[in-house]
């Protein structure tokens, strides 16, 4: 089977309409995880300890994706 790598990380943003981060330097990394499943998880967890701060965001990449340039990119990828 293969492994399909997700990083979960977030930070607070300049404008909650944008995915710009007001200090790169503060990004937290929560780390890498093996599936799906687990990253939802640990994304789930830290997106709700931040719930009251809307400039506050985390987000699960698809790392995988990044090593198989074969495969088709998803719909919100396209988004950009």
């Amino acid at each position: 089977m293969p492994q399909r790598l997700h990083l979960v990380f977030g930070g607070e943003l300049v404008d909650p309409s944008k995915n710009v981060f007001k200090n790169v330097d503060d990004i937290h990394i929560v780390g890498m995880f093996p599936d799906y499943a687990t990253a939802h998880d640990a994304w789930k967890e830290n997106a709700q300890k931040t719930v009251d701060n809307a400039h506050m965001r985390y987000f699960l990449a698809h790392i995988h994706r990044l090593q198989d340039e074969e495969q088709e990119a998803s719909t919100t990828e396209e988004l950009g």
